[in-house]
Order: C-alpha cells, then structure tokens, then sequence
C-alpha cells in the first residue's frame, strides 16, 4: 500500500510539473508570436486608429497602407527591397565559396601559417562590428568606395567569412580522408575533388551558412546607414527610417513596411527551417 502511495504521489508531482512546464512554454511562444500578430493587425489601422488605441483592433481595417507602399513612385521601398536582394545575394555566395575552400584547406593541408591564418579568422569573430565602424568609413571615404552598388559586398563577405570557415573546417575534419585517398588514386585533380567529391557531402553546412548568412546581410543596418547615403542604393534597414519624421512617425505604415520587406525572410525560414536544424547539428556532431 506504501509502495502504491508513493508512486501515485510521484505521478501527480510529476503531472503538476509538466502542466506548469508546459503552461510556461506556451506563454513564452506566445510572447513571441503577439508582436508578429500585432504589428499585421496594426498596419491594418488609419494613423489615427492608432494612436488612440495602440493595442487594440482595428475596427475597420483597411490595406490602404500596403497600397500606398507599394503604389507610390516617390516611394523607394521596392527598389531598395531590389538593393537587399542583390546585395544579399552576391554577399552570401561569396562568403559560401570563399569560406568553404578556405576551410577545406585549413582543415586538410598542412602549411606554414595555417594555424595563424585560422587563430586570425577566429580572432575576427571576437571584434564586435560596431568599433569598426568608424575605421571602415574612413577607408571608404579615402578610396572613394562608398555610394556604390558593391558598397556593402566587401564588409558583409569580410565579416561573414569568419563564422563559415569556422562551420566548414570543423565539419571537413570529420569526414573522412580515406574518401580523397581514394579519388586521388583514381586520379582525381584537387579541384575535382573539392568541388565533386566533398561538396555535395559538406552540402548540409554549406546551406546552412547560406541561410545564417543571408539573415545576416538583409538585417544588416550600421554598414548600410554610413556608407550608403544615395537614396537609390538603400538597403532595407535604412530605407525603414523614411516613416520616423522629426515630430511624429508614422506607425501603421512602418508596420506595413516591415510585414513587406521582412516577407521573403519568413518564408525562407519555414521553407529551410528543416535544413538549419540538421546543419547545425551536424555541424555540431562532426566537429
């Protein structure tokens, strides 16, 4: 009778437990989930719907706010929605490419120097971006490289690159060299083996730098503030700002803005979120 007491005690503290632990996870998710329902059913207000009820319903919701963005010349949202993607783009596939062959061969070849050129691009992960600034708007000011279409590529590949050698050497380690010994007795060049044997396997990583990356480079807002002033060659983050006037701002259109510009992001997570989780985890596995 002891023995039955006590088990059925442990069940219920057991039961109670995971109630509370569940009941807290489902606020957390919710927390995170409210600001997204909020800023969809605020663009969906008139500016003065909004202020005199922040958090409320709109009791006559209207998409005017989309139309207008997406219906006024004068309005440079879309074309600097056009900047982001070419800048993210190219920016992405550079960091992919460079950061997998760099880290193919700090994780196979042994050189003079490898360990120095791997503790500086670890070394790059520890400076925070912000106390380089400055030093970057100078050198920019100084070749004239600012207000150009590749503006941003140059610091978005140079501080992305770090984290993907990081990711790819740790991953190439774990595969096996007896696969490249045997492509090479069947006479395969380093290129071929790079590029066909090893890249379809490091395929997981790779797509998974890809995603990181390019999350990366769309939010991106220091660079893209001081050294891009021309209007036309905005990224998305600096192109936000025209809704905020000196006196008021303009909400639901902001709202609006962000649910636009932060679509193609949204689907590209649930449309790869699958493939982050297995990336990182193999990543994390094999390193």
């Amino acid at each position: 009778m002891a023995g039955k007491s006590i088990k059925t005690n442990s069940k219920f503290a057991n039961g109670i437990l995971g109630f509370f632990m569940n009941a807290m996870l489902i606020l957390f998710s919710l927390s995170c989930i409210f600001p997204l329902i909020w800023m969809f059913y605020s663009s969906l207000k008139t500016k003065r719907e909004f202020y005199a009820d922040v958090t409320g319903l709109p009791e006559n919701p209207t998409f005017q706010n989309f139309i207008d963005l997406l219906s006024n010349p004068n309005n440079n949202l879309l074309s600097a929605m056009l900047n982001s993607v070419r800048t993210t783009f190219l920016s992405v596939v550079l960091i992919v490419i460079c950061g997998y062959v760099l880290g193919y061969i700090l994780s196979r070849i042994n050189f003079k120097g490898n360990r120095v050129i791997y503790i500086m691009l670890l070394m790059g992960m520890l400076i925070p971006v912000h106390a380089l600034l400055v030093p970057v708007y100078i050198v920019y000011k100084d070749l004239n490289l600012s207000n150009q279409w590749f503006t941003l590529i140059i610091p978005y590949v140079a501080f992305g690159l770090p984290i993907a050698v990081f990711l790819v050497e740790g991953y190439i380690k774990a595969i096996p060299i007896e696969l490249e010994e045997a492509a090479a007795i069947d006479g395969s060049s380093f290129s071929k083996t790079l590029f066909s044997i090893i890249l379809p396997v490091s395929r997981p990583i790779l797509v998974t730098i890809a995603i990181i990356q390019t999350f990366a480079c769309w939010n991106e807002f220091s660079f893209a503030l001081i050294l891009i002033k021309d209007s036309a060659l905005q990224t998305v983050p600096p192109a936000l700002t025209m809704f905020k006037g000196q006196f008021s701002s303009d909400f639901p259109k902001t709202m609006a803005a962000l649910l636009i510009t932060m679509s193609p992001i949204v689907v590209l997570y649930f449309t790869f979120s699958k493939q982050i989780i297995k990336g990182m985890v193999a990543g994390a596995v094999k390193g």
